[in-house]
């Protein structure tokens, strides 16, 4: 915006004065709009820090509409990245980072989870059949700052596809506490725990009936078999010492 002045300047300082965004020039017979700032050359630019020991990785909770405006995709999970590279690294992914995005149709459903500078990402592939959900495609990958000095720069990716992951009924949610380990590629590993996600149907945006995934099945069910079994030896057992006390004392008995 520029204001010409043909007579005198109070004017311009009254019109500077009450405009915001405005300064008078030192000519003294215009007023612009005060110039931005220019961005700095020297934007830092994010990349993930491996580390070399595990740490248990934040959980977050990401949610994704459909074009009706209702919500078709909710995951709640905590994401690790193990990375081999001479050694095993680790990386664990910060909700707070993260930028969700994604699309749902009738059948298919995307849900794409990405970190500033696209320096990593995790991406689910959904659908729906018959009367199932599961992910069939996982695709992730990782550009983390070099492990070492001296060391290139390096992007280590991964893909599982033509997969029934985590396959539950339509409007149930899968629910796993136990570790789910995604070996992607040979230098890349994705571990998802704790682990509930649910797609297509969510009733009022919540999850629906928890399906139990077979790893918290068998961690809740064995011991239970186990209890059961040593129980049943030890009534094995003593009914049996019993039974011969019981024969000794008869033979005693006759003579």
């Amino acid at each position: 915006m520029v204001l010409r002045a043909h007579k005198g300047g109070w004017s311009l300082f009254f019109l500077a004065a009450i405009i915001p965004g405005v300064h008078l020039q030192k000519n003294g017979s215009s007023i612009q709009p005060a110039s931005e700032p220019e961005p700095s050359s020297e934007a830092q630019i994010y990349k993930p820090v491996l580390q070399p020991s595990e740490a248990i990785p934040p959980i977050g909770t990401y949610k994704l509409n459909g074009l009706d405006g209702k919500l078709c995709i909710k995951a709640t999970m905590g994401v690790e990245y193990i990375v081999i590279e001479k050694k095993t690294w680790y990386f664990n992914l910060d909700p707070s980072r993260v930028r969700t995005s994604g699309h749902c149709d009738k059948d298919i459903a995307v849900l794409s989870l990405t970190l500033p500078n696209n320096a990593a990402s995790l991406q689910f592939n959904f659908r729906k059949e018959k009367k199932l959900f599961y992910v069939t495609k996982l695709t992730v990958h990782v550009s983390p700052m070099p492990v070492c000095q001296g060391c290139a720069n390096k992007t280590y990716s991964g893909l599982l596809d033509h997969e029934k992951l985590f396959a539950t009924a339509d409007g149930q949610s899968f629910n796993c506490k136990s570790e789910n380990l995604l070996l992607t590629s040979s230098q890349l590993r994705i571990k998802l725990v704790p682990l509930q996600m649910q797609a297509f149907t969510l009733p009022k945006g919540q999850y629906g009936k928890e399906v139990e995934c077979w790893a918290d099945y068998n961690k809740r069910i064995i011991p239970i078999i186990i209890g059961a079994v040593v129980v049943t030896l030890v009534l094995i057992i003593g009914m049996t010492c019993l039974f011969i006390r019981d024969r000794s004392r008869q033979g005693y008995d006759r003579l």
